[in-house]
């Protein structure tokens, strides 16, 4: 009755104001298809009464749309470190987290800490959630009909005219992201994969422009049931999409064995990022997402089930041996990774110029 009787400005003097309010128990998620375990968000419900929005996107370009924009509703974003998530950061999309909310923070290995660094100065606005090399799945017994003796473990599966229009019959694909498949004709040829020489740019786009005729398409998620289900037979793709396509196949008891490698002549190695928009109606919500995905066990489900290896050295312990012991999954010290550099916007400019052109091939 005394607290109903006073004033608001006495009440705050008197330390009896009533608490702030709490966010509401909402969390609107936008994420990679197919990159949580089956029960990730339901247990992440059940244990913090939260209610998820999930939605998902297949390529970097239309979250940094979204974002971009500005009153997406998103509470957490996933992009990946470079160039997308360095740029936005640049750009001022992302708050800044709060570590003390997110305790889990201190068990990420600190080298994936300092390779985020040069997207995310200090790591003030993400922490690592996924991390793959980009390979090439393949399904041997297709391609050694058309092709016997094919250069399996070389760029040359996508890159030289002679092999892919020899393998256009059973399809080949490509990642819909130039700065996926540029760099790799790069490297391919010799050149530098982080090179941001107008001239190596140039260079690259003739050389998947030569192999773009026996293209089946250039997409970046249905390669993973299309490899599972064998209506393609070579595709460039992200390591834990790959793996899922794998794995798929071997659940479907479709007698399709798909192979996945890193390339020989190097494989980009990307990490995405667990990122708050600075507008984001949530963020208290998105801080406790963050740190229940950072949970060991958590993260190391997730792991198992998407096929892509993780920042949390303690989950380890939780991956089953023979995803925790496969090169793909988790690349040895020795393999032969980059990470895409962050271009001017001058570059990227050029770059995306010439893609749409690759795209359309013309």
């Amino acid at each position: 009755m005394l607290a109903a009787a006073l004033s608001p400005a006495l009440l705050i003097m008197l330390g009896l104001a009533p608490a702030a309010a709490q966010e509401e128990k909402v969390l609107n998620v936008f994420n990679w298809s197919d990159y949580v375990a089956p029960d990730t968000i339901a247990n992440f419900e059940k244990e913090t009464g939260i209610k998820v929005n999930y939605d998902v996107y297949d390529s970097n370009d239309i979250l940094e749309t979204k974002i971009s924009v500005g009153k997406s509703g998103y509470d957490i974003v996933f992009p990946s470190a470079s160039p997308f998530f360095a740029r936005q950061v640049k750009a001022g999309l992302y708050q800044k987290l709060d570590l003390t909310k997110i305790p889990n923070a201190k068990g990420v290995d600190a080298k994936v800490l300092q390779r985020l660094a040069s997207a995310d100065p200090g790591n003030a606005h993400g922490l690592p959630y996924m991390m793959a090399g980009t390979g090439v799945g393949y399904i041997k017994s297709k391609i050694d009909k058309l092709l016997p003796n094919a250069p399996i473990g070389s760029f040359a599966m996508l890159f030289d005219p002679k092999t892919v229009a020899a393998l256009k019959p059973c399809g080949v694909t490509v990642l819909d992201a130039p700065e996926e498949v540029l760099p790799a004709a790069m490297a391919y040829t010799g050149k530098s994969p982080l090179s941001v020489s107008t001239g190596d740019l140039e260079a690259a786009g003739k050389t998947v422009m030569a192999a773009r005729p026996s293209y089946r398409y250039v997409h970046s998620s249905s390669y993973i049931n299309d490899l599972a289900n064998g209506a393609i037979c070579v595709a460039q793709g992200y390591a834990g999409d790959l793996f899922q396509a794998r794995k798929r196949a071997q659940e479907a008891k479709n007698g399709v064995e798909i192979g996945i490698f890193l390339p020989k002549e190097g494989a980009a190695f990307n990490i995405d990022v667990m990122a708050i928009p600075k507008d984001a109606p949530h963020p208290d919500n998105a801080h406790k997402f963050i740190n229940y995905l950072l949970t060991p066990k958590v993260v190391a489900d997730i792991t198992a089930a998407v096929g892509y290896a993780n920042a949390v050295p303690a989950s380890l312990e939780f991956v089953p041996a023979e995803i925790r012991n496969d090169p793909v999954v988790f690349p040895p010290e020795e393999a032969n990774l980059y990470t895409p550099v962050l271009a001017t916007p001058d570059y990227e400019r050029a770059r995306n110029r010439l893609w749409t052109r690759i795209k359309a091939g013309k």
